[in-house]
């Protein structure tokens, strides 16, 4: 009986509860957002940030959706308008390339340094 008390207790809130509709439309322009960096945040992107810069950029993504505009276009609209820092991540050509390549050519490049530098460590241990 105490067991059946508990669970009922458990359960209750559960039949009060509402069922959350999501619009998709909201849903949308969440995934739009965010793919764009806000412009003037520190790596926030504009689903994330409060400016008043993304809260704009926000309802112009509404807008441009309930035109008609695909998720592309309304991409490409906003890369038309900042460049390519608007993109979160940027493209792996043009001017966005080097943000790819140039970890990694940093790396190889300590690496090889590292190995050089150890090597010839070793080589002079050896001689003396």
């Amino acid at each position: 009986m105490r067991g059946l008390v508990i669970a009922l207790l458990l359960l209750a809130p559960l039949a009060w509860a509402d069922v959350v509709s999501e619009d998709p439309q909201q849903r949308q322009m969440l995934e739009i957002a965010e793919k764009l960096r806000c412009a003037v945040c520190q790596n926030q992107s504009v689903a994330e940030s409060n400016a008043e810069l993304a809260q704009d950029m926000r309802r112009i993504i509404v807008e441009q959706l309930a035109a008609g505009r695909s998720e592309a276009e309304v991409i490409d609209y906003f890369r038309a308008r900042y460049g390519d820092f608007v993109l979160m991540r940027p493209p792996r050509q043009g001017s966005g390339a080097p943000l790819w390549w140039a970890p990694w050519a940093i790396l190889a490049a300590a690496g090889g340094g590292a190995f050089i530098y150890l090597r010839r460590r070793l080589r002079a241990q050896e001689r003396s």
